[in-house]
């Protein structure tokens, strides 16, 4: 735990540094289109989980609008507390930010309580590292990875940074691998998840 959590401070440092330093004219392209690959990963009619980045995150909202064009539904974690699980509520337009209200948490909104519960078929999800061979490394809460054991037949695709990735990512028995990583350079994956 220790090693995570010293791991995560460097990673969150070289985010914000990297972030700090891409040109906002580039930075306003990126992430704005999922690659065809990642769109194929995509069924029919799927649920497409997403979320509201925070600062240095490597963003999703596109991804939402992009999806919800081709007519898939859009969901949002939802918090009824801070120590209540996680849930996905549909955000029925990604243009629409009066539809999301505040969260538990000071400065992330989330869906309205009384917005439709859905659960995603694929989920795009931050993180502050991967691996390669598609470890994650979550904020430290465990949420997505608590919601990710109980929903086994969910991709889940992380969304990051190429300076996220590190070679050796210290790994735990909860902690629940990703079908694929997209970065602004590459796709990594996708991997067969574990039955």
């Amino acid at each position: 735990m220790e090693a995570k959590n010293a791991l995560r401070t460097t990673l969150r440092a070289r985010r914000k540094d990297h972030v700090a330093s891409i040109d906002p004219r580039v930075m306003a392209l990126m992430f704005k289109r999922p690659p065809s690959p990642v769109v194929a990963l995509v069924p029919q009619d799927a649920v497409v989980g997403v979320y509201l980045a925070g600062p240095a995150e490597a963003p999703a909202t596109a991804y939402a609008q992009f999806f919800h064009e081709a007519g898939h539904k859009i969901a949002l974690p939802w918090f009824e507390g801070r120590s209540a699980p996680m849930v996905f509520r549909e955000w029925s337009s990604p243009w629409v930010d009066d539809l999301l209200e505040p969260g538990p948490w000071k400065g992330i909104v989330q869906p309205a309580a009384s917005a439709p519960a859905v659960v995603p078929d694929v989920l795009f999800v931050p993180l502050v590292g991967f691996s390669a061979d598609g470890a994650r490394l979550g904020q430290g809460g465990g949420h997505y990875d608590r919601w990710l054991e109980a929903h086994p037949d969910v991709r889940p695709i992380g969304l990051a940074w190429d300076c996220q990735l590190i070679e050796d990512l210290p790994c735990e028995a909860h902690d629940r691998p990703l079908h694929a990583v997209v970065t602004p350079t590459r796709i990594y994956g996708p991997w067969e998840q574990p039955a």
